[in-house]
């Protein structure tokens, strides 16, 4: 059987692979990965063959990406850089920090909040992950830690469970969070061994991204079903995506799905204002009436929170139509529960 890192060799990188598999046309997509690079592997390739437009349209590289909207947006709408003490660790909450351990991914997501790193500019040292892990060390407010990246799942066991151990010897670090797309985009990662370095640095919850049904495969249920096995709760960030999910129906079968192999609906995000990422996204009012729906047909176990990531480093917010002022119109703004009216621009039409 194959390997995972044999898999993974196999991946798609450069314009003539992705013009090979998908029938594109290399020169529409040369300009677009000398600015924003892509990866598939070769399982999300057959993925995307076998499901259609909905999965590739999340992996494949689009000319809308380096349209002048998208290059409007801001690259780190959500201020991780500005919160940044250190390379590649975000203190914007108290008592949590996000800390990048990883510059690899299963795939590269055209829609990525890091799109302006991933693949690009995100560089992940033993010296940035020392540096890391000293101002966790110093800093004993800190009592949750998310490691993320690039993917920390794509790390050699050893590595990973070196980077778990240090930071669970502080005593102040109550929980530590793993956000990974491993399980949806290369579940064979999820080995006995990868699941065993994971059960013993508790408590750990795994925040996983799937965002099609179609990614509830076999593989991925098996992956998810040895996480569980061996103690690790599992909850799943799905990103609201035109074109790919934006419809009660598909997020429905979704969230039911998820459910059925142990993993919790847990936030479904509105799409970041990042630069190359604009075409992906929806009116607030999509989401907001998409969730209203979704109340209708299915348990509260099935329902995740409406979360949307405040413009400017404002934090998290979850909007309801009670919460927007003059929701899909000029001046359309978010009330936070202190007051504040947050301007959130919708995505142009086009």
């Amino acid at each position: 059987m194959q390997t995972w890192k044999g898999i993974y060799r196999g991946s798609l990188t450069r314009p003539a692979d992705f013009a090979s598999a998908f029938a594109l046309k290399t020169s529409g997509i040369e300009r677009v990965l000398s600015r924003y690079p892509a990866l598939v592997n070769p399982y999300f390739r057959e993925l995307c063959c076998a499901a259609g437009a909905p999965l590739a349209r999340q992996v494949l590289p689009d000319a809308q990406e380096i349209s002048a909207e998208n290059d409007a947006c801001p690259e780190d709408p959500i201020g991780e850089d500005t919160f940044s003490p250190v390379p590649n660790l975000s203190h914007r909450y108290e008592d949590r920090v996000l800390f990048l351990v990883s510059d690899i991914c299963p795939v590269f997501c055209r829609f990525c909040t890091r799109k302006r790193k991933v693949g690009r500019g995100l560089s992940v040292s033993a010296g940035t992950i020392d540096e890391g892990i000293r101002y966790i060390r110093d800093c004993r407010r800190v009592r949750d830690v998310l490691l993320s990246g690039g993917d920390p799942l794509m790390l050699d066991d050893d590595l990973l469970d070196s980077i778990l151990g240090r930071v669970r010897a502080f005593d102040h670090v109550e929980i530590i969070r793993i956000g990974s797309r491993v399980p949806a985009a290369l579940p064979q990662r999820v080995t006995a061994r990868l699941a065993s370095v994971l059960s013993v640095h508790g408590p750990l919850f795994l925040h996983l991204h799937f965002n099609h049904p179609a990614e509830l495969t076999g593989q991925a249920r098996n992956a998810c079903l040895r996480l569980t096995r061996a103690g690790i709760p599992l909850a799943s960030q799905t990103v609201l995506l035109k074109g790919v999910n934006d419809d009660a129906d598909t997020l429905e079968a979704l969230f039911r799905g998820l459910l059925t192999m142990r993993v919790r609906p847990y936030y479904l995000f509105q799409c970041d204002t990042v630069r190359g990422t604009a075409h992906f996204r929806t009116p607030l009012e999509t989401g907001i009436r998409i969730m209203q729906e979704l109340r209708k047909r299915t348990s509260p176990m099935a329902l995740p929170l409406f979360a949307v990531d405040l413009p400017g480093g404002a934090g998290k917010s979850f909007p309801t139509l009670a919460t927007v002022e003059n929701p899909g119109g000029p001046g359309q703004a978010i009330i936070t529960p202190d007051g504040l009216k947050i301007p959130y621009p919708d995505p142009q039409e086009g």
